[in-house]
């Protein structure tokens, strides 16, 4: 059902810079709103690696990038921002201090400032181009995310790619799958640490590697796998025994309707002043993956910084006959 909502603050996207936002921005009474493509909140870390441990944020040695979500959920829980999830932001009219935002849903929004938290923007996975994917996609013998991991004990997986994702997740089911790693050259993009792990693992036999090879054909029926067919560019195959094929090629990214609201951009990201986060339209900021400017890395523990300064400065927009005093937690506490 449309929404019709006013507020002082629309935050687009609702992963996890955008959850810190609100707690920001709560800080300093300032009331927002959360509009999300997906239907849950968490972005691509409950959407493609929610059991995947992250190790560079503060006081968390390891956190599940999920209990991550959960955590965050759990601090703003007290400033009860409405959600608009499902919904992709198709419209952005107005100006600084009157801003309306319109869904694909028939929403409408009525906001003072906008803080564009959309990580990369609509994603997806790059898809083989083998024929009959649909219908393996249909059963989840085909999947381009991990979300549960014990949900492939016992199973024959092919993983296919040499990023990051293929050999994290290699190492992360060996123990409890049989695992064919398909890749079309011995040397593999990911973290020199991870691709040295996965060698080790290949040598004591815990993980086939299937190089230099790529994907053919699937084999099987009714949408259930019985095997994947891999060839190398002289047209050699070979059939892998598989249950489950995970392709990661990538994601496909877009800023949707984001790229026509007149942002300055630069390949596919929007620049910011630093200082502020502010657009180069007054009154809209963007901050994490989606924000750019010099010396920026893409780091969510930077993502939560820009949540900061960004509250600070959208404070102005929304009162700007006000002086905001700046106040440490410790000694104001959340608000009731």
């Amino acid at each position: 059902m449309a929404q019709d909502i006013e507020t002082d603050v629309a935050i687009v996207g609702a992963g996890p810079v955008g959850l810190f936002a609100v707690f920001e921005l709560g800080m300093l009474k300032l009331s927002c709103v959360l509009i999300d493509a997906l239907a849950d909140v968490g972005g691509q870390c409950a959407a493609l690696y929610p059991e995947k441990p992250i190790y560079d944020i503060p006081a968390h040695p390891a956190i599940d990038a999920g209990d991550l979500v959960a955590r965050l959920e759990q601090q703003i829980a007290p400033f009860a921002a409405p959600r608009l999830l499902g919904r992709r932001v198709e419209g952005l009219s107005g100006q600084s201090g009157a801003f309306i935002l319109t869904t694909d849903q028939g929403d409408t929004v009525r906001a003072k400032a906008v803080i564009v938290a959309a990580g990369a923007g609509a994603f997806g996975p790059n898809r083989p181009p083998l024929e009959g994917l649909p219908a393996y996609e249909a059963t989840g013998a085909v999947q381009y995310y991990v979300k549960q991991r014990e949900s492939f004990r016992g199973k024959r997986v092919v993983i296919a790619g040499g990023g990051d994702s293929a050999v994290d997740w290699a190492l992360a089911l060996k123990d409890i799958a049989t695992v064919s790693v398909v890749h079309r050259r011995p040397k593999f993009r990911a973290a020199p640490e991870s691709a040295a792990q996965l060698d080790a693992a290949a040598e004591k036999g815990e993980v086939e590697m299937v190089i230099p090879y790529q994907l053919h054909a699937l084999h099987g029926a009714d949408g259930r796998l019985t095997s994947v067919e891999v060839a190398t560019l002289k047209g050699e195959t070979k059939h892998l025994p598989a249950d489950v094929l995970l392709p990661f090629f990538g994601l496909s990214m877009d800023l949707g309707p984001i790229a026509a609201w007149g942002l300055e951009q630069t390949t596919h990201h929007v620049k910011i002043d630093p200082a502020t986060c502010q657009t180069s339209t007054p009154g809209v900021f963007a901050i994490g993956d989606v924000a750019t400017y010099p010396g920026k890395l893409k780091l969510i523990l930077q993502g939560f910084s820009e949540a900061a300064m960004a509250a600070h400065a959208v404070f102005a927009v929304v009162h700007p006959d006000q002086a905001l005093h700046f106040e440490y937690s410790t000694s104001k506490g959340v608000p009731g």
